[in-house]
């Protein structure tokens, strides 16, 4: 253990994530962790307003595959982070939020700048953080980059009272954190594969919709080989545009409100859908009710709260859409053989 403020125990518990880089705006609330920050490795990255630093921390994870983090002041810094927090819950992106908050003897009793950030933020994060005790904050840092990045990805905010970032505690910084309740699924059921490898086995018009989590679990490479060995077309949602060649006779572009009249029409013609780390949104959908009504339905995400959500499926796969891909794919090699074309191919060509 050894002897340190609250506010060196974030930035060493940030160095030790490899943490590069944070998107943020100083204020009043925050600026022992700033004084910090400033003798540091880690490069900062000066904002005009709290929310491009979410948004920048958001960018940032989805082009480097790590955490973003960003930070911001307490009361109006911290809710000018809530656009991008929300924008991140909403495309399942990994970011760190972290937002200073008034001493701990004055939360609840309407301070200067003082606003409930956790309760703001709740129904927009994976998970939520306020350290009462500066000893707390190395943990809280390990747990928030498990959480963040892991199953379906989406942000965590750890809101560090002032008095707790100058308060001076002995600090143990953990290798591990095990997270009671925490268990995301990952690998998906052999059974569940195998209803999906019967159904596509018999399908004579397979289709794939592939969404976010294509990319998100680095799948396209299982997706195409899927798709090729099925000679089925393949459509993405806005979330999962460039998960799939364009340019492949396979592909059908953008199904949707914005997208290709190819792409609307075949998916109605289809027999057996392939729904691949997407949601069935309104954008994607139209009518839900009108969507596939007659078309028999597997569904792959890693989150079970959006299978079924919107729209009632004939087979559900809770698993890593990468992972599922693959047990997918050597399932269907066993009973199917790679086919050069197929009546449906030919008929989605002449669309």
């Amino acid at each position: 253990m050894v002897k340190m403020s609250g506010s060196h125990a974030l930035i060493e518990a940030l160095y030790k994530e490899k943490v590069d880089v944070i998107f943020g705006l100083p204020g009043g609330a925050i600026m022992p962790v700033y004084d910090v920050l400033l003798d540091s490795k880690i490069r900062h990255i000066l904002v005009r307003h709290e929310q491009s630093a979410a948004h920048m921390a958001d960018g940032y994870a989805r082009a480097s595959g790590k955490p973003g983090v960003c930070m911001a002041t307490s009361g109006p810094g911290a809710t000018n982070l809530v656009t991008g927090i929300a924008n991140a819950y909403m495309d399942s992106s990994p970011i760190i939020a972290i937002t200073g908050q008034v001493p701990r003897a004055m939360i609840g009793k309407d301070a200067f700048q003082e606003t409930d950030i956790i309760g703001i933020t709740t129904p927009i994060t994976k998970y939520n953080f306020q350290p009462r005790h500066a000893s707390e904050i190395p943990k809280i840092v390990k747990m928030a980059f498990q959480i963040a990045p892991t199953g379906r990805p989406g942000p965590v905010v750890i809101d560090l009272p002032k008095d707790v970032q100058t308060e001076v505690a002995d600090m143990d910084f953990p290798e591990k954190v095990e997270i009671r309740g925490y268990k995301p699924n990952i690998p998906p059921h052999p059974l569940q594969v195998e209803k999906a490898t019967e159904l596509l086995t018999k399908a004579e018009r397979p289709f794939i919709l592939a969404g976010g989590g294509v990319i998100i679990s680095n799948a396209s490479q299982n997706l195409q080989a899927v798709a090729e060995l099925l000679l089925a077309p393949v459509a993405t949602t806005f979330m999962g545009k460039g998960c799939f060649p364009e340019n492949h006779p396979l592909s059908l572009g953008v199904i949707g409100m914005h997208g290709t009249l190819e792409a609307n029409k075949s998916v109605l013609e289809a027999d057996v859908l392939l729904a691949v780390g997407m949601r069935f949104s309104d954008r994607s959908t139209g009518k839900i009710d009108e969507f596939c009504p007659d078309t028999k339905i597997i569904q792959i995400d890693i989150d079970p709260s959006e299978i079924g959500k919107n729209k009632a499926v004939d087979v559900p796969i809770v698993g890593d859409v990468s992972k599922t891909l693959i047990e997918l794919h050597n399932s269907l090699s066993k009973r199917l053989e790679k086919r050069e074309s197929s009546l449906w191919s030919k008929r989605i060509q002449q669309i």
